[in-house]
């Protein structure tokens, strides 16, 4: 019978700006377990002082005791899962996310985000967050409704390649910022090291595709995960599958060379769901399949490539 853990954001529970399959886990649980995990976003930098927004005692802990390393996600995790190792799959089944505060952030980088020739600034918003009503208000008074996700979802990097920033998003996953990952999908993951190592963070309020100014709208989450494995997979890069859905991604410098690799690994998917050789299943991307900007702003820029569900139902029929 599974079992049902928590993990709270704690300086004990969280590795701030990084990934790394030596990392110790500071949960182990069974294929088939569900896990309650609590996120905080941010640096001290961050921190709203006018008294309106409520800062979580954990956020001001971790800042205390935790030194960033590589990079500025703060991750709850890593959490290994009994009996994964390389060539498995690890399937995040997304129960519930909720945001934890009542505000959240965004900001503009000298050096960052994607126009940084026409912003060589720094500016920091606070937006106001409505748990309740489920929208943000953003300084001006604008309200946009609030569809919260983990802007990273990740195992450990293979071995071999060290501590590695939690920035640029890879095989492993990491900073995808896919704004598809609500409530109801699930994100699978190749697994890489001994245990798989998930953790998460970067929550996000809201995010439009692309994330120009460099962040979304920053804040701390809860989310409760399925995990699965799922062994002998062999998935090289990250899917996803929403209920309407099925994604690729591609990561890459090159935003053209994220969107061969987004659409190679969805003519692959193709093939396997629907039974379609190789020339068919890139015609038929051209008739079926949505390529889009997952974001554009974190090293290896993302593509993501969807194929409504309804098509794995067709059938084939001879010409």
């Amino acid at each position: 019978m599974s079992q049902h853990h928590v993990l709270r954001a704690s300086p004990e529970t969280v590795h701030w700006g990084f990934f790394d399959s030596g990392l110790q886990p500071v949960l182990t649980v069974a294929s088939g377990d569900t896990v309650t995990l609590d996120s905080v976003s941010g640096g001290p930098d961050i921190l709203p002082t006018n008294g309106r927004f409520d800062i979580l005692p954990e956020h001001r802990a971790i800042h205390g005791a935790v030194e960033p390393r590589l990079g500025a996600h703060i991750l709850t995790g890593p959490i290994a899962v009994e009996g994964a190792k390389p060539g498995d799959a690890l399937a995040i089944e997304i129960l519930s996310i909720d945001c934890r505060q009542n505000w959240g952030y965004t900001r503009i980088r000298p050096l960052s985000g994607t126009l940084p020739e026409d912003f060589p600034v720094r500016r920091t918003w606070h937006t106001a967050i409505d748990r309740q009503r489920g929208i943000a208000t953003v300084p001006w008074g604008a309200e946009i409704e609030l569809a919260p996700f983990f802007g990273v979802m990740g195992v450990a990097p293979p071995p071999a390649y060290g501590a590695v920033t939690s920035v640029v998003p890879r095989e492993f996953g990491g900073n995808m910022d896919l704004k598809e990952l609500v409530a109801g999908t699930t994100l699978y993951l190749p697994i890489w090291s001994e245990g798989g190592l998930f953790s998460a963070g970067d929550g996000h309020g809201v995010q439009g595709d692309g994330e120009v100014c460099v962040t979304a709208l920053e804040t701390a989450l809860t989310g409760t995960f399925r995990l699965t494995l799922h062994k002998g997979i062999g998935i090289d890069l990250p899917r996803a599958e929403t209920p309407t859905h099925l994604i690729t991604m591609g990561f890459n410098e090159d935003l053209d060379d994220a969107a061969k690799t987004a659409l190679r690994q969805m003519i692959t998917l193709i093939g396997e769901r629907m039974g379609l050789g190789r020339e068919d299943a890139y015609m038929f991307c051209s008739l079926a399949v949505d390529m889009r900007v997952t974001q554009l702003v974190d090293g290896n820029k993302g593509i993501h490539a969807m194929l409504p569900k309804r098509y794995l139902n067709s059938e084939r029929r001879a010409n």
